[in-house]
């Protein structure tokens, strides 16, 4: 086994076929059949089987693929910290929720940045299973999960289980977010009812390991209303307050500069939200950057901004 056989096998479950991951390692079919014997030979496992929707890794194939993967990516970072010359090109990559005070926590650490270097910078707003995925798979260092505290303890196994690291950001309780003109923006007391006429906007991508998507979306969701308008980008929201009437959704705080811009009210519920928390995630194996370190002391400034206008 070498490091090539690792490369043709990620490949191979990628694209889910020999000819296919043949044509992108620039090699011929008849060679990656052979090498990918020659390796489930010398590991005495079998590592695909073929099925109707192509070739997909067995249970052995699936646990070997993860520990290739993670080897493949270590790889990846050794190569980079040794190959780096002295105008260090920039680089930041983070899966993160929807949420405005980690977009702000960014937008303070690209404007710290040198301009006269090299920036490679890449920011996902997703969901936990988006970014749990993309540092398994998709090479991005850092991400973000929120989930309810209810949950705590699937998401605590899943990450042991995935050999990540973890570090508590925030724990919060979502806010009901709304248009400055909504007709319950101004009332000092809100209560379940007064929510029934209303359109709840929601994220419609929650997750959480091991259960069921329909399970899920009936605990995250609220029971609020049974008129819901479901989105999965952030930016859509402040166009659905503004001009729809009676609409409102659950977030995380805002920052009060965000709430100005966007002509937006939040309203604290106590017994009508659910507690939440955001996690920063990352390999094990990973070592936190200098920018990282920025990155995370940005987000407790982000996050403590907040705290502090709420006293």
């Amino acid at each position: 086994m070498n490091i090539l056989h690792l490369k043709y096998a990620v490949e191979v479950e990628r694209t889910r076929s020999i000819t296919g991951a043949a044509a992108n390692l620039f090699m011929s079919q008849p060679n990656l059949s052979r090498a990918i014997k020659e390796l489930e030979e010398s590991l005495g496992i079998t590592i695909f089987k073929r099925t109707s929707k192509g070739i997909v890794p067995t249970t052995q194939g699936e646990e070997f693929l993860f520990r290739a993967k993670k080897i493949l990516s270590q790889l990846d970072e050794l190569e980079e910290d040794y190959s780096r010359d002295p105008m260090e090109r920039q680089e930041f990559n983070v899966s993160t929720p929807r949420a405005c005070y980690i977009t702000r926590a960014f937008t303070s650490l690209v404007n710290s940045l040198d301009n006269a270097k090299e920036m490679d910078i890449n920011y996902k707003e997703t969901n936990s299973q988006r970014a749990i995925t993309n540092i398994l798979q998709n090479n991005y260092n850092l991400g973000i999960i929120r989930y309810q505290t209810a949950f705590e303890s699937y998401f605590l196994k899943m990450m042991e289980e995935k050999d990540l690291k973890h570090e508590e950001i925030w724990e919060f309780r979502y806010v009901a977010l709304m248009d400055r003109n909504h007709p319950l923006a101004n009332k000092e007391t809100l209560t379940k009812e007064d929510f029934k006429d209303c359109i709840e906007i929601v994220h419609g991508d929650p997750y959480v390991p091991s259960l069921q998507i329909a399970y899920v979306r009936k605990a995250e969701f609220s029971d609020l209303t049974d008129k819901k308008i479901y989105i999965y980008e952030r930016g859509t929201q402040y166009d659905l307050l503004n001009d729809v009437p009676n609409t409102f959704m659950w977030v995380s705080p805002l920052p009060e500069e965000v709430l100005q811009r966007h002509n937006v009210v939040q309203k604290r519920i106590p017994g009508l939200s659910h507690k939440y928390k955001d996690v920063l995630i990352y390999r094990s194996g990973y070592h936190l950057s200098s920018i990282d370190h920025r990155f995370i002391e940005e987000l407790n400034r982000a996050k403590n901004e907040i705290e502090h206008s709420d006293n």
